[in-house]
């Protein structure tokens, strides 16, 4: 993908989104712990849905913002539809677009009205920042067709320093529905625990393929290990994260920082 030039005539969602891609994409690094869970969250995302899509499949990337997740599936060869409320940084996109086919359909995802089913739908830290997770789940399944996918990931609210409400023990989640959509960490509204993705899928009518945790406190610079990860070769803050992997569940629930999931629409 091409890096923009920054203009200081861009209106605020622009600018916004590239600061965000000086961190996720282009550099300078200045925050490692940010650098390196993303980049973990972008592989990851990728790995679910290559193992089950190849090339030319069909790939709805909702709530996509600057568009890098899209920008990649589009260079490797998907069809990708970028979604986003906000529809001014669809010309954004555009300016970074190098290659590959990518059509661009701005609106709110629970209205949106699209016209195909997709092969999969990308749910990327988005799901946190509803009111009503399920009822997103179940409106992002409409878009998939039978037998396809859904790729999600999403904070870790099980992690130890999480104080946000849990999604499941919430009797009136309309509450917060004033407070949902709004960007960065910010606008989290609840962080769904391990427990509960299971029940949310079959709420929503999709069966649960896979489910991991990952990104320990060191490699997201939680509990001011950003010094330290300076100081700290790749290859062995990659060691620790598969290290810590291997702890028992009860550990790994409290101590990962994300949740990755995807789920299949029966046929």
């Amino acid at each position: 993908m091409k890096r923009p030039t920054f203009d200081e005539n861009w209106p605020p969602s622009w600018k916004s989104s590239y600061f965000y891609d000086l961190e996720e994409v282009y550099g300078p690094f200045r925050h490692l712990g940010y650098v390196y869970a993303y980049k973990k969250r972008r592989r990851e995302t990728i790995r679910l849905l290559t193992e089950v899509l190849e090339p030319g499949a069909c790939v709805l990337d909702v709530a996509a913002a600057q568009g890098n997740f899209s920008l990649t599936l589009a260079e490797m060869g998907y069809e990708v539809t970028w979604n986003d409320r906000r529809a001014e940084l669809a010309d954004y996109v555009r300016l970074k677009h190098e290659r590959g086919a990518i059509t661009y359909s701005p609106g709110d995802a629970f209205e949106i009205d699209l016209p195909r089913l997709f092969d999969a739908a990308l749910i990327t830290e988005i799901i946190e920042h509803t009111a009503h997770p399920d009822q997103f789940l179940a409106r992002i399944a409409t878009l998939v067709r039978p037998g396809g996918y859904i790729i999600m990931t999403t904070p870790n609210g099980a992690y130890f320093r999480n104080h946000l409400p849990k999604f499941s023990d919430c009797s009136d989640p309309a509450i917060y529905e004033e407070q949902q959509f709004k960007p960065d960490s910010d606008g989290h509204i609840f962080l769904l625990h391990p427990e509960e993705i299971a029940p949310l899928a079959a709420s929503a009518g999709l069966e649960l393929q896979t489910f991991a945790l990952m990104t320990n406190p060191l490699t997201s610079g939680h509990m001011k290990t950003r010094l330290l990860l300076r100081a700290t070769p790749k290859a062995v803050v990659s060691q620790i994260e598969n290290l810590t992997a291997r702890l028992p569940q009860e550990w790994t629930r409290r101590l990962f920082t994300q949740i990755a999931a995807r789920f299949r629409k029966p046929a």
